[in-house]
């Protein structure tokens, strides 16, 4: 009986062992989760905006005639650059210099009668004394003098009129700049009140840029400006043409509208640009960098470290100084290459999880590996 029992016994010892092994080896404590993290740092960062615009001439003049007539010589070549006050066109000037020689002459003969009036009036002044011609006499030859003195002022105020108008044949540009495509040939007949331009000169060089600004961008700008470690951008505007190339020089901002387009709720700011080489032509379409807002305390995260939850939100893991993953909703403002701009929910030197997220739940303890210099050469 007792030779039983102890059989018994030893038969069960084993089994009862592997139970307190399996025991054993289920309560033994699950090593740390290895996990990447990027430790943030505040930076000084440049808020800079693309806006469209178009280019326009600093400077646009029509050329139009002042007198009708003739055509007699065009005196430019079309797409030149021409300087101001340089001779255009050549009307055929022979009637207006008819005019002009005949009210010379009239002013000669309105000049000879004043003087022919101004010695008679003299003279009457002097017999009057010696009751030689009476009062009335005297008073006639004075009003004669003066008639003959207004009658010069006529005269001379329809030579300097015909003058102008001789002057005015030969059309002359207004301002310094490349002119068009001449719509007249010679030959062709030209008057003071058609409507059509005989040419058109623009200043090419500065140029305008025109940009437009949403209302909605403009007030978020403004709002953005209002938070703490943030100041207003400089004036400098740099320039993408149409291609996709940047283009060589570098513009300033010079004012913004103070109204804002109803019919399209965007408000216009202009930009001054050199243009020594003529790559800028008016009209084209541009997008222009200006530097909104500089933060002096931005925080960047790498996109790879933060997720959406199923309301949309932003959040991170972010790893405790007791090496405990803790999840956090935090606020993006814009993205910046490959990296978010936050602005609520992170503090600097705080480290993210940007690798190994799927691997941990909030709560988990974690082994954080520094990713930080490794994911700065990337970018």
């Amino acid at each position: 009986m007792i030779v039983k029992m102890l059989k018994s016994l030893l038969m069960v010892l084993p089994l009862l062992w592997l139970g307190c092994s399996k025991d054993g080896a289920t309560a033994k404590p699950k090593p740390p989760t290895e996990v990447g993290v990027y430790t943030l740092s505040a930076q000084s960062l440049t808020l800079s905006r693309e806006l469209p615009g178009r280019t326009k001439a600093t400077l646009s003049s029509e050329i139009r005639p002042q007198v009708g007539g003739i055509i007699q010589a065009r005196l430019f070549e079309e797409g030149s650059w021409v300087k101001k006050d340089a001779v255009l066109y050549q009307i055929d000037p022979s009637s207006y210099q008819a005019a002009f020689d005949e009210a010379k002459a009239a002013l000669k003969n309105a000049e000879a009668t004043l003087e022919s009036s101004r010695l008679k009036s003299e003279r009457y002044a002097d017999l009057v004394k010696m009751e030689g011609v009476s009062k009335q006499e005297v008073e006639d030859a004075k009003a004669a003098y003066l008639q003959a003195v207004a009658n010069v002022e006529e005269k001379t105020a329809a030579l300097q009129s015909a003058r102008i108008n001789l002057e005015y044949t030969k059309i002359k540009a207004p301002i310094s700049g490349r002119i068009g495509t001449s719509s007249v040939s010679v030959g062709a007949l030209v008057s003071a009140s058609q409507t059509t331009a005989l040419a058109t000169i623009r200043t090419l060089d500065p140029i305008y840029v025109d940009l437009t600004q949403s209302s909605t961008q403009l007030l978020k700008l403004r709002a953005l400006l209002m938070q703490q470690g943030l100041k207003k951008g400089g004036t400098t505007v740099a320039l993408n043409l149409e291609d996709g190339s940047r283009y060589a020089h570098n513009g300033t901002l010079q004012f913004q509208e103070v109204a804002v387009d109803e019919s399209t709720g965007s408000v216009t700011l202009r930009a001054t640009f050199p243009n020594p080489d003529g790559v800028l032509l008016p009209g084209m379409y541009v997008r222009a960098l200006l530097d909104e807002a500089i933060n002096e305390g931005a925080l960047l995260v790498p996109q790879q470290g933060v997720q959406r939850d199923p309301k949309g939100n932003a959040t991170a893991l972010v790893v405790t100084a007791e090496n405990r993953v803790e999840k956090r909703i935090i606020g993006i403002e814009r993205a910046i290459k490959d990296m978010w701009l936050v602005n609520s929910g992170l503090n600097a030197n705080e480290r993210i999880i940007v690798e190994g997220s799927n691997k941990v739940r909030p709560g988990d303890s974690v082994n954080a590996v520094d990713v930080t210099k490794t994911l700065s050469k990337a970018q």
